[in-house]
């Protein structure tokens, strides 16, 4: 395993700069193709949220493939090399796996214990293998991390001391008040209609608001969350949906705003804030999850105003407590990657140890037919017995050392054995890899079955 990690985040760069350096979902798989393109990478996938942009990649170099991740990271978010490069951070091997999983329990997330970042990892893998940028180490990887994410919610509770960015977000807003006692009979609109703002949305339901005014570009998605949002078996809310070109005119009637769209560009700016709250008695509530940022950041100076965005998210939650299960769940993360790099380990032999017994079965399978040819008065219950009773020796001899070798394989540094195993049998190395190339194959029926973007 040369599992690579290169990647900055709310706890290693600025938001300025993370907001800069965000990637839409086409800059996402141009740089997964071009990461397979160039050396030394020869699987990737990357993870992007509101607050981290992280490239995995399998390398068989160390130092180029840190150069050639940042340099690709530099070209596709546009900020240049020596700029990002200072708030890069770099995990290899098991010091990679450790990250991942501790991302996906939400340890690493700007509130900890929060259960988005699932979503989100799961979204990454969808990527890659929709684009077959992941192969056996990052499915592996990815696949792990979810299992790992969801066991640390299951047996702690972490979930106490995590809740999602929106409720964080909206507990901002609120200056100390109740949340439900805050949102209670307010007009809420909603800019967006991906995962996000669904989440919002239906908090903000919750949460009693009288109105909920839905805003997306694609005006049927918009529709479509309106309607979840109102059906009984939803939470009953009044909503409806509008086009983005009306947004302007439902500021002005709105009391709380929480956007999160996908735009490159600013989707409120400071006039349409100014003239939103023009002569209106109550004031107005911004909320801008979106990366890069959907409001303009001048909304902190406009009198009867209160905006929160990431970066004032993040200065918060610096001071946020921390659960006493965190520790739990690290526990359990340095279970599991323990656990992952022995797996890891011990596949790599399993190759070897195929053709091993590949090998030994046609040697059967020849000494057979020239006795066959030695002793043709054999009859078929007798040939049978002795083809029968010369694989039970063949695997009785090869049991006990191909177990043995999977298992000092599985151990730190037992990666040698897979080559001592080769070189004592004098194995074909094209008949290993022929088995791992069908390894491969096996892998891709399942990734096509699985691909698709969760929920």
């Amino acid at each position: 395993m040369s599992l690579l990690v290169v990647g900055l985040s709310h706890r290693s760069a600025p938001v300025s700069v993370l907001e800069r350096a965000a990637l839409s979902a086409d800059a996402q798989a141009k740089l997964l193709q071009d990461t397979l393109a160039a050396e030394p990478a020869v699987e990737a996938s990357v993870l992007s949220t509101c607050n981290r942009i992280e490239l995995y990649a399998d390398v068989d170099k160390f130092h180029a493939g840190v150069a050639e991740l940042s340099t690709l990271l530099a070209q596709h978010s546009g900020v240049g090399l020596e700029e990002l490069t200072p708030y890069l951070y770099v995990h290899y091997e098991d010091r990679a796996v450790h990250h991942l999983f501790s991302v996906a329990c939400g340890l690493d997330s700007m509130v900890v214990g929060e259960g988005q970042i699932l979503g989100q990892i799961k979204d990454g893998l969808a990527r890659s293998q929709e684009l077959h940028t992941a192969g056996r180490l990052l499915n592996d990887l990815f696949q792990q991390a979810l299992r790992v994410g969801k066991r640390a919610h299951s047996e702690t509770g972490i979930d106490r001391a995590g809740q999602s960015l929106v409720t964080f977000g909206l507990e901002q807003l609120t200056a100390g008040r109740p949340v439900d006692v805050w949102a209670k009979d307010k007009r809420a609109l909603v800019i967006g209609a991906g995962s996000m703002s669904s989440l919002a949305a239906a908090t903000l339901a919750r949460a009693g608001v009288a109105e909920i005014v839905v805003a997306n570009r694609t005006l049927e998605r918009a529709e479509r969350l309106a309607q979840i949002l109102s059906e009984p078996g939803g939470t009953g809310v009044a909503a409806r949906a509008v086009p983005m070109d009306a947004v302007g005119d439902e500021l002005t009637r709105a009391d709380v705003v929480v956007s999160c769209t996908g735009a490159t560009g600013l989707v409120l700016s400071e006039a349409e804030i100014l003239r939103a709250i023009e002569g209106r008695a109550g004031g107005l509530a911004l909320l801008d999850l979106a990366m890069p940022r959907d409001i303009d950041g001048a909304a902190h100076r406009i009198g009867g105003v209160r905006f929160v965005d990431i970066e004032s998210l993040a200065e918060a939650s610096a001071d946020a407590p921390m659960a006493a299960d965190v520790d739990q769940v690290r526990g359990i993360v340095s279970d599991e990657v323990a656990a992952f790099g022995a797996a890891q380990r011990a596949a790599t032999i399993t190759p070897t140890v195929v053709a091993l017994r590949t090998m030994a079965a046609d040697v059967v399978t020849g000494e057979i037919a020239r006795l066959d040819g030695r002793l043709p008065e054999l009859d078929e219950k007798q040939r049978a017995e002795i083809t029968q009773t010369v694989r039970r020796v063949v695997d009785k001899l090869l049991h006990a050392p191909t177990v043995r070798v999977k298992q000092l394989a599985a151990e730190p540094g037992g990666a040698g054995y897979a080559d001592a195993l080769r070189t004592l049998f004098d194995l074909d190395p094209e008949a290993v890899a022929a088995v791992s190339r069908a390894d491969l194959n096996e892998l891709n029926e399942p990734v096509a079955k699985n691909r698709g973007r969760a929920s």
